[in-house]
């Protein structure tokens, strides 16, 4: 009888700690059984002499890892487990600070798709290298979740004045490919597809700075280009003032915009810039104990299991949010999530 190969593989490969997550007909994506095995494998590696950093993969050459197993979550949802979802984020957003608290260079080499519970492992460590297949989101919102894993403290301080750029990211769920998003901040270094070989061969040797000597430069591309417009469309702190300086701006790209945001959950937009104004004055531990305590106000919600529905499971990208429109959130409802 064949045995299933691990969804997360751990080794030391010369001073190099190597973790492959490994499911790669589900994108990597992390479910519980892989969050514990890459928190052993975390622990594992910063205890031992013989490794000086670590190097995060994702097997298949699709995906880094597309996210969290939200399918799996919304079950947990409609069945009324509040125990499985929270053991979940719980032990998610463990591993999330304990890659930031990390005492060696934790080398994220992002190929692929990269979402959500991918940002989680790979945007709290030192090293974030991208080749031109990589494609990173914060997509939640058009599941009616919420940009979670740390990345209320990540996003509103990425570059630029404002917190723009985390909210537009944060808001639409803009896909950046590969040197987009080191423009953007998500990202550290760009290193061409046909270097990262190369790249990971060198960091067997336990020197994490053979990462710049592989990068190459990142010339001004389409997030550079839209800088201007996303900090004058993006500075404001509620939704109102948001959707009337895109229609300002009155360009294409503008007008995406708008058409983004009106796809997704009014009432996760409204969550969500809630969360990205709170964040931006707390500390790592302080963001990670307020998302966990919003996944259980926004599980519940019905857009959740909607979002989810339309999305991954049935897919046929036709939600019915409730309330239907960005003007019909009810702001107390918001602040009663924060609550808990």
């Amino acid at each position: 009888m064949e045995t299933a190969e691990p969804s997360v593989v751990a080794r030391v490969e010369g001073r190099a700690g190597t973790i492959l997550m490994n499911r790669p007909r589900a994108l990597n994506a992390l479910d519980g059984a892989m969050i514990g095995l890459l928190s052993e494998a975390a622990r594992r590696f910063a205890e031992d002499p013989a490794v000086d950093l670590v190097v995060l993969e994702g097997a298949g050459g699709r995906a880094f890892c597309a996210g969290g197993d939200v399918r799996a979550i919304r079950a947990a949802a409609l069945a009324g487990d509040g125990a499985t979802i929270e053991g979940f984020f719980a032990a998610e957003y463990a591993l999330n600070q304990a890659i930031a608290d990390y005492p060696k260079p934790w080398i994220s080499l992002i190929d692929g798709v990269c979402m959500g519970g991918g940002i989680g492992v790979s945007i709290h460590g030192s090293h974030r290298v991208v080749t031109e297949g990589a494609l990173l989101a914060m997509p939640e919102t058009a599941i009616a979740l919420f940009p979670d894993v740390g990345t209320s403290h990540a996003l509103p301080r990425l570059p630029g004045p404002h917190g723009a750029m985390g909210k537009w990211l944060a808001l639409t769920g803009a896909r950046l490919k590969g040197a987009e998003a080191v423009e953007a901040g998500l990202a550290t270094h760009h290193v061409p597809r046909e270097r990262l070989a190369a790249l990971r061969e060198a960091l067997l040797a336990g020197d994490a700075a053979v990462v710049a000597r592989h990068a190459a430069a990142v010339p001004p591309g389409p997030v550079e280009a839209a800088r201007g417009a996303i900090e004058r469309a993006f500075a404001a702190d509620d939704l109102p003032s948001i959707l009337a300086a895109l229609r300002a701006e009155g360009t294409e790209w503008a007008g995406a915009q708008l058409e983004a945001l009106a796809r997704m959950s009014p009432t996760s937009l409204a969550v969500t810039l809630e969360l990205l104004r709170r964040g931006a004055t707390m500390d790592l531990p302080a963001c990670l104990a307020m998302e966990l305590a919003l996944t259980r106000a926004v599980t519940r919600h019905p857009d959740f299991a909607e979002g989810v529905r339309a999305v991954l499971v049935d897919k046929d990208n036709a939600p019915r949010w409730s309330p239907p429109a960005i003007e019909a959130v009810d702001p107390a409802a918001v602040a009663a999530m924060f609550a808990g």
